[in-house]
């Protein structure tokens, strides 16, 4: 027995499968997209830390640093440290509870550079001896961009007691009154495999599971396609 065609009913479901099959795609592309970036990227800055220094930008370059073309370019600097300046961070580290140890380098023109000197574990909860350089030095690094914002469980930096638990570039000089200071800072590389601080401890990994989601949005297209033939199918038997 033939039955009519409801039409009404199958006018919702390719409406709803029109957008389903749209966003779903959309998505997937958009996925597909990143991916390439992310490869590209990871590409271009494995580059980078392998490259020969360049000079650390100076103040006229600093307005035309950005995180995608800039970060992770190994520098190279000089100058006289400001121990006295000097910001210890918490961090986790391959030797346990340790802390960055973030120096500001007052460079021949007049400007400051903070750098990272490295890692220094914590030994009953202070941090053990290390070297403090006098003079002039020279430091050879990767340059990294500001950490602004904190991780899930991170603390806020506290400026007004001086504590700090990340690398906020920008809060810091500006704590410390340092009216010509870089956006950036210095991840020293190692220099010393014996001695504190242990420089060369930056991890340069990304993230990328930009296909896996690929595949996840491609394939609810995809059921949202094989429920609507379905549909479909059911109606042209119905009929």
């Amino acid at each position: 027995m033939s039955h009519p065609v409801r039409w009404p009913r199958l006018a919702i479901a390719t409406l709803l499968a029109a957008i389903g099959l749209a966003g779903f795609l959309s998505l997937g592309i958009w996925q597909v997209q990143r991916l390439h970036w992310k490869l590209d990227l990871i590409e271009r800055v494995d580059a980078r830390v392998t490259a020969d220094p360049v000079p650390a930008p100076g103040p006229a370059d600093w307005p035309e640093i950005t995180r995608e073309d800039d970060e992770y370019t190994r520098v190279r600097l000089s100058g006289e440290y400001l121990h006295d300046e000097e910001v210890l961070i918490y961090t986790p580290s391959d030797f346990g509870p340790a802390d960055w140890v973030l120096t500001p380098l007052h460079r021949d023109d007049g400007s400051i550079v903070m750098v990272n000197r490295g890692v220094v574990p914590q030994r009953q909860g202070e941090p053990a001896a290390f070297d403090r350089p006098e003079g002039k030095v020279s430091v050879t690094g990767l340059l990294r961009l500001s950490e602004d914002e904190g991780w899930l469980f991170s603390r806020d930096n506290n400026p007004a007691e001086q504590k700090w638990y990340r690398r906020d570039i920008g809060s810091i000089t500006e704590t410390k009154g340092f009216e010509q200071a870089a956006p950036y800072f210095v991840d020293a590389e190692m220099t010393d495999a014996e001695g504190w601080p242990r420089g060369g401890q930056t991890v340069v990994k990304f993230r990328n599971a930009h296909l896996s989601y690929a595949l996840t949005w491609f394939a609810l297209a995809a059921l949202v396609a094989a429920g609507y033939g379905l549909l479909l199918w059911q109606e042209v038997r119905r009929k």
